[in-house]
């Protein structure tokens, strides 16, 4: 069998789960199980696979078609450019989440925290592109930042991670503070894609309530570990910027504004 015959019914399968781009996916998949960089299957479509492939290509398919997030599947995740790897501890990064990292390198900073970093996308980005800035990830999960250490180190990214639920292991001051909080509320849970509400951790998701508990905390406590001028920029969910600003104002904070990510849904919330 060619490695190209497993593609039809595997797309078949895709497609009676739900699954949006079952073509996309099965492909993705099929570069999985052949151990190659999907840009190169094209080259493999025509060759014959042995029945090890045959066997570990079904098997991810059949988790693709429970509705487990591709990425949790192959294990990776690009992110402005880099691959990071995630587990079921962590948040799948997202594409409108580098609205944040986008307003995060738009000025100079020495020393970045990041609040609820999980995988450490954001943080390990921004180091990354500001290779001469330190910075803090804080975590309430061990297991995220066991995937976080291991993503710091397959960068070659020197960074400091701690266990602590908000501020309340966080020494020291800042210029820069980020975090993309759980936001979901409550009674949206129930509306969101399988791959999220049912593989995604729920405490990385929603605080319950409204949604707006972790804003709450990180705008009553951040100013005391800014520096004077220091920016903190959140992530939010798409109705919630006026609830947002209006925390940060009542906080004392200036400048607070909203930026839409690149579909013009309002994403971020920065403060100084």
């Amino acid at each position: 069998m060619r490695a190209a015959d497993l593609l039809p019914a595997a797309t078949h399968r895709l497609a009676a789960a739900g699954i949006a781009e079952p073509a996309r996916d099965a492909r993705r998949l099929l570069a999985f199980a052949l151990g190659i960089a999907p840009d190169r299957l094209i080259l493999y479509l025509h060759d014959v696979v042995e029945s090890d492939v045959i066997d570990r290509f079904h098997a991810v398919i059949e988790e693709r078609s429970k509705r487990r997030p591709l990425s949790q599947i192959t294990g990776e995740r690009l992110f402005w450019g880099r691959s990071f790897h995630v587990t079921r501890d962590v948040l799948d990064p997202r594409p409108e989440t580098e609205t944040l990292v986008e307003l995060a390198l738009s000025e100079p900073f020495e020393a970045v925290l990041d609040l609820g970093t999980g995988s450490g996308a954001i943080l390990l980005t921004l180091l990354a592109e500001r290779p001469e800035a330190r910075g803090v990830g804080a975590d309430i999960s061990p297991a995220a930042l066991a995937v976080a250490r291991e993503n710091a180190l397959r960068l070659g990214i020197s960074v400091d991670f701690t266990v602590s639920d908000w501020f309340s292991a966080i020494g020291g001051q800042f210029d820069l503070i980020v975090s993309n909080p759980p936001y979901i509320a409550a009674a949206e849970m129930a509306a969101l894609e399988p791959e999220v509400r049912d593989w995604e951790p729920q405490l990385a998701l929603t605080p319950g309530g409204d949604g707006l508990d972790a804003y709450r905390r990180i705008a009553c406590e951040a100013s005391a570990h800014l520096v004077p001028g220091g920016r903190v920029i959140v992530e939010i969910g798409p109705t919630q910027g006026e609830a947002v600003v209006q925390l940060f104002r009542d906080e004392g904070f200036q400048s607070v504004k909203i930026t839409p990510d690149m579909d013009g849904r309002d994403r971020v919330v920065m403060a100084r």
